[in-house]
């Protein structure tokens, strides 16, 4: 049987006159955006565009909620009241909501960004707070999460809709974390290495880790970080990738989750 796997990419990061990343480029290769809310990136003319050419690309829609941390791009860690987290992550799902309406369209998965996503990998009470948050707004939207991580746990907890994720771009430790974008190296560009490392990820189903050890994962869908300069260029190369190795790529809510 053909394996599947989603492709996403975070994206709308831009803010007012600024713009980041090429996004437009993005929704013709990846099939589902997951959309800064406003609080670490994006402002409501932003995700509505957004919205609105996702739709036209046959591209399904997600959540990308940070810390409100513009100054940081959401990237800083923040020590926060669990309940307060939870009713930040439910009020940038509602701000995201209300664009889609502009397209018609569901808000149908929730990933959370930079220092928000890590620390909640990690910390399950953060974890738990995204997803009853999730859960309060919309039982039905898909927790996407680092696989392995506390999150996974949190959403199984909760009965949510639950999509593993893996990095395309990014290295990983041997706990199956993320390396911190403060080790040289963290970040991958190389299109030819992200695209051999992804179909690896999802042929074998392992990802090998900075220091060369072999991870067992299982994956729903793959992340590619829009605010790279390199992003379409890895993004058209790892779905070639996957393609020619015969994993088909479909939107997260067709995704056969378990």
């Amino acid at each position: 049987m053909a394996k599947i796997i989603n492709l996403n990419a975070d994206m709308g990061e831009g803010f007012g006159a600024y713009d980041i990343g090429d996004d437009a480029g993005l929704l013709k290769i990846i099939r589902s955006a997951s959309i800064a809310c406003g609080f670490h990136a994006g402002d409501p003319v932003t995700m509505q565009r957004n919205v609105v050419r996702a739709v036209a690309e046959g591209v399904s829609i997600g959540a990308h909620p940070g810390f409100n941390d513009l100054w940081g791009f959401g990237r800083r860690r923040i020590d926060m009241n669990p309940r307060e987290l939870e009713y930040m992550i439910a009020y940038q799902i509602g701000a995201l909501r209300a664009m889609a309406s502009y397209a018609n369209a569901r808000v149908t998965h929730l990933k959370p960004h930079g220092a928000l996503n890590n620390m909640a990998a990690e910390n399950i009470e953060l974890a738990l707070a995204i997803g009853r948050a999730i859960k309060t707004v919309d039982r039905d939207i898909i927790y996407v999460a680092l696989a392995g991580s506390e999150m996974e746990k949190a959403a199984r907890e909760l009965g949510l809709p639950l999509a593993r994720e893996g990095f395309c771009d990014r290295l990983y430790d041997d706990d199956g974390n993320l390396t911190s974008r403060k080790i040289a190296g963290a970040v991958l560009h190389d299109a030819n290495e992200i695209r051999d490392r992804v179909v690896r990820m999802v042929v074998d189903e392992e990802i090998i880790s900075r220091t060369g050890k072999r991870l067992p994962v299982r994956l729903d869908t793959l992340c590619l970080h829009g605010d790279e300069p390199s992003a379409v260029i890895a993004a058209r190369a790892v779905r070639q990738g996957l393609e020619d190795a015969g994993v088909k790529i479909v939107t997260l809510p067709e995704m056969p989750l378990g």
